[in-house]
């Protein structure tokens, strides 16, 4: 089913998108394989296809329009989860931090990322997540190289020991 935008009013729009919802959950599903994930991603892409709307009617509306939409929030959850995947790579400079070959749970350090600090947060994702050099972390964060090595330091520690702590609560 496909509807000229400029002819319908927002009901219509609003069914159609219903409509369209099926598809584009089955779309994402077989890409995933996950219920949640596709169930969120299918949000994602429903809720921006309204907001496209608001700003812009495109002269044909199908499912291919919406589709189109969900392959991009695909495409952002596939980054979002290899920049997590490479934050697991969080290697502690001191001595006694776990080996290099730790298996480290995602959901974990997701948790614990969340309970740090916000400046702790900002340079360990810059750094270990973004990649990005020191010195561009403190350019970005406008601290000195100096001062942003002090807290990369910080900010791993607080890392690791409440790492260690949720992960001694989840065994």
């Amino acid at each position: 089913m496909e509807l000229r935008a400029s002819a319908v009013d927002n009901g219509e729009i609003i069914s159609y998108l219903d409509a369209a919802l099926p598809e584009v959950y089955g779309y994402l599903l077989h890409r995933v394989r996950d219920k949640a994930t596709a169930e969120d991603l299918t949000s994602e892409a429903m809720l921006s296809a309204l907001q496209s709307l608001r700003v812009r009617q495109p002269d044909l509306l199908g499912v291919g329009w919406v589709i189109g939409i969900a392959r991009h929030k695909l495409v952002d959850h596939w980054r979002r989860e290899e920049r997590r995947r490479r934050s697991l790579a969080l290697l502690p400079t001191e001595p006694e931090a776990a080996p290099a070959d730790a298996e480290v749970d995602i959901g974990v350090a997701n948790d614990v990322l969340a309970l740090l600090s916000p400046a702790h947060r900002t340079v360990l994702t810059l750094r270990h997540v973004d990649g990005l050099s020191v010195p561009e972390v403190a350019a970005v964060i406008d601290r000195s190289v100096h001062a942003t090595e002090t807290l990369l330091v910080r900010a791993r520690a607080a890392f690791r020991d409440r790492y260690h702590e949720k992960a001694a609560a989840h065994e």
